[in-house]
C-alpha cells in the first residue's frame, strides 16, 4: 500500500508475513491467501507484503528463475506487491521460534550470501515502476564474544556485501539496500553502539532498520536516538512496528512522529509486524486500519482511499 506524505514523498506500507519455516514455495504461496483477503477487506487496489524466506528457500529461488516467476505471478494474482524482504533472524525457525542452533554472525560469508540471494529475488519481485527495494537483517552478532578480530572480519564481509549489491544494481538498473536492525544483546543495540559499529559502512547501500517497539522499550529517548543515527549520516532504510496499543504507545508514537515528521519521512519503507504467527484476515485488516489512523494524524494517506473494514 502506497502512502503519500505531505512532502509529496511516497511511503510503502507492507504487512509482514510472520516468520515460519516454510521449506518450499508451495508452503509460502498457501500463506498469501490470507493477505489477498486482507486487501479485499480494505478495498485497496494493492497491498504490500514483507516476506521472510529461510536460507534454503532463498538459495533455491535465487538460482531458479522459473520459481521466481511463479512467485511473482502468485503475488500478482492476489494484487500483492513486495518492496522489502526480511533476512532476520537467520535461524530456520523464524523470529518467534526457539532454536538450539547458533546463528551465523556477520563475520561469516553465509550471512552475505543469504542477503545477496534475497536481493536477487527481490529485484524480480519489484513492480515495474519501483526503482529500488530493501532487505532487513539483524546486526552484527551477539555482543558477548565480539572482539577486535570480529570487527575486522565483519568489516570485510560488509565491504563484499556492498560490492555485491553494486553489481546487482549495475546488472538490473535497480538497487537493493540493506538495513541492519539493532537488538538487545547485539553489537547494534543502543544508538551510540549502532553509530559506532556502522561508522565505516557504505552509506549509499547500507543503513539501519528500526523496530519502533524495541526502541520505545529500550532506548532512553527514542526520538533523540533516531536523530543521533541520522546525524551520523546513516540512512533509516526500513521501520518496523506492531500496531498494538499498550504500555509503550506514547514512546511508539513519539518515534513515529520523528520518522514521519513535517520535514519529510526518514524512510520509504514501513512494515507492520504480525502479532501472531497465523493471523486471520480480520486481525491483519484491523491492525492496518489502526495504523492508517495513526499515520493519517501525521498527514500520510493512501494514494487511493481504502473502504472501511467490513
Amino acid at each position: 500500500m502506497r502512502l503519500r506524505h505531505p512532502s509529496g514523498r511516497i511511503v510503502h506500507l507492507s504487512c509482514e508475513i510472520a516468520p515460519r519455516p516454510e521449506s518450499n514455495l508451495p508452503g509460502l504461496v498457501d500463506r498469501l491467501d490470507t493477505y489477498g483477503a486482507v486487501r479485499a477487506r480494505l478495498g485497496a487496489d494493492r497491498l504490500g507484503v514483507n516476506l521472510w524466506l529461510p536460507p534454503a528457500l532463498a538459495a533455491a529461488l535465487a538460482v531458479e528463475s522459473r520459481a521466481r516467476t511463479r512467485l511473482r505471478a502468485e503475488l500478482d494474482a492476489r494484487r500483492l506487491e513486495v518492496v522489502t524482504l526480511s533476512g532476520a533472524p537467520f535461524a530456520e525457525g523464524g523470529g518467534d521460534q526457539p532454536t538450539t542452533e547458533p546463528e551465523p554472525t556477520w563475520t561469516e560469508p553465509a550471512r552475505r550470501e543469504y542477503t545477496l540471494d534475497l536481493a536477487r529475488i527481490l529485484l524480480d519481485l519489484l513492480d515495474a515502476d519501483a526503482v529500488r527495494g530493501a532487505v532487513s537483517t539483524m546486526g552484527l552478532g551477539p555482543r558477548t564474544g565480539w572482539a577486535e578480530a570480529s570487527d575486522k572480519a565483519g568489516a570485510g564481509i560488509l565491504r563484499r556485501l556492498s560490492a555485491g549489491l553494486a553489481d546487482l544494481a549495475w546488472q538490473n538498473g535497480r538497487a537493493v539496500r540493506v538495513g541492519f536492525q539493532p537488538g538487545a544483546g547485539f553489537v547494534l543495540d543502543t544508538p551510540e553502539q549502532t553509530v559506532a559499529a556502522l561508522s565505516r559502512i557504505d552509506k549509499e547501500r547500507l543503513g539501519v532498520c528500526l523496530d519502533l517497539g524495541h526502541i520505545a522499550r529500550t532506548w532512553a529517548d527514542p526520538a533523540a536516538g533516531i536523530e543521533a543515527i541520522t546525524d551520523a549520516g546513516l540512512s533509516v532504510i526500513e521501520v518496523r512496528l506492531t500496531a498494538v496499543p499498550g504500555g509503550t504507545t506514547e514512546p511508539w508514537r513519539t518515534a513515529l512522529r520523528q520518522v514521519f515528521g513535517a520535514a519529510g519521512p526518514l524512510t520509504e519503507y514501513l512494515t507492520l509486524l504480525s502479532r501472531t504467527p497465523d493471523p486471520t484476515p480480520e486481525q491483519v485488516a484491523a491492525d492496518v486500519a489502526y495504523l492508517l489512523a495513526e499515520l493519517a494524524a501525521l498527514g500520510l494517506a493512501p494514494e487511493v482511499e481504502p473502504c472501511p473494514v467490513r
